[in-house]
């Protein structure tokens, strides 16, 4: 499945390439418009996939804090996420057309 990341009118990220990880899609760094990323100072933990930094979208001047996140150096089980971003806090994501979802 093709799966695209939308916030405030804008794609942010598109991948067949995905994980569905804890009911959240991670998308691969490369599929990821970075001019919407800006590194955000949360930082926060899981037990299983370690330390995530977050992202803040910015997008036509509009800001939305915190709404995506990293494991840029996860524990061993998460390693297959490594680098993936995952976005919530209104970013859409919805399956545009078919492809395969990996589970992590």
């Amino acid at each position: 499945m093709i799966y695209r990341a939308t916030w405030n009118g804008q794609v942010i990220a598109e991948s067949a390439d995905i994980f569905s990880v804890d009911g959240y899609h991670s998308f691969p760094p490369d599929s990821v418009r970075r001019q919407y990323l800006v590194p955000g100072s949360t930082l926060s933990t899981c037990q299983w996939k370690g330390r995530a930094s977050d992202f803040t979208l910015a997008v036509d001047g509009r800001e939305n804090r915190d709404a995506a996140w990293c494991y840029a150096e996860p524990l061993p089980a998460a390693e297959p996420i490594r680098g993936y971003i995952a976005f919530w806090r209104g970013v859409r994501v919805q399956r545009v057309r078919g492809g395969v979802t990996r589970r992590c």
